[in-house]
């Protein structure tokens, strides 16, 4: 081999080498609940740095008023929907008719300007309803929104029934903030980051709660140093390519129907 070759042969060599030691991808989206309640909360949570997507109930005192802010600040906003065993004017029950459904999900979204798109706020009977969810999908499709999975119960149907139809779409992976605590918080995101790195994704989900956000406004900013890109939710779609994740199905397909 001449000099001049056995260079290139080196230098392609060495190229390789470091493309293959580059670390996989793990991507991290956050999503916060419940917001609209509370005006300290609502302003803390948006001065979190980053994508964090900001998912409003309609039936709070601030929903509208902070859908605006939150767009304004180019903030992803998207409409937390109450869902049985929710209450209150907006709620979808398995017993409501599909016209009224319809009517609480117009008015829902009036009341929830600039959202892009749709996620649970409780559901665990609703979201079990195949009927319901199927046409819940269809409509989102035609209005351009996309839908977030919250995963209340194992039971939940809605993201195959997104699937299905090829709605962009996602699944939640890990809540922060099931235990209320600063060190059970911090431990849950640590699952996310473990989780990320492990099958390139992870999806949280987690509230105003002081104590979360005690740990997120902390933890945020060192997620780059720990080798984890934090993306907006549409990004993860693309991402995800709605596909399920191993936790939710299998080959990419999820499990409930």
């Amino acid at each position: 081999m001449s000099v001049l070759r056995c260079a290139l042969f080196c230098l392609l060599a060495g190229v390789a080498t470091a493309a293959s030691a580059q670390p996989p991808k793990a991507y991290l989206s956050l999503i916060i609940d419940d917001l609209g309640q509370n005006t300290e909360r609502d302003a803390r949570t948006l001065a979190l740095p980053g994508p964090v997507t900001l998912a409003i109930m309609p039936d709070t005192p601030h929903a509208s008023d902070f859908a605006r802010q939150a767009h304004k600040a180019g903030k992803t906003v998207i409409l937390h929907m109450p869902m049985d065993p929710a209450t209150g004017p907006y709620a979808w029950h398995p017993d409501v008719p599909l016209p009224t459904l319809a009517q609480r999900l117009d008015a829902a979204l009036v009341k929830v300007p600039f959202a892009a798109g749709v996620n649970n706020h409780m559901g665990s009977r609703m979201t079990s309803q195949p009927a319901a969810m199927a046409w819940l999908m269809g409509e989102l499709q035609q209005r351009g929104l996309f839908f977030v999975d919250s995963r209340t119960s194992a039971a939940t149907v809605a993201a195959a029934k997104a699937q299905d139809i090829g709605l962009a779409h996602v699944s939640r992976d890990v809540f922060l903030d099931d235990v209320r605590t600063k060190e059970a918080i911090a431990g849950q995101l640590q699952v996310a980051i473990e989780l990320a790195r492990k099958q390139g994704s992870a999806v949280m989900i987690g509230h105003p709660y002081p104590q979360t956000l005690d740990v997120l406004e902390k933890q945020l900013p060192r997620l780059k140093s720990q080798g984890i890109e934090w993306i907006p939710i549409k990004q993860m779609i693309a991402e995800r390519s709605n596909r399920a994740m191993a936790g939710h199905g299998r080959n990419g397909v999820y499990r409930n129907r």
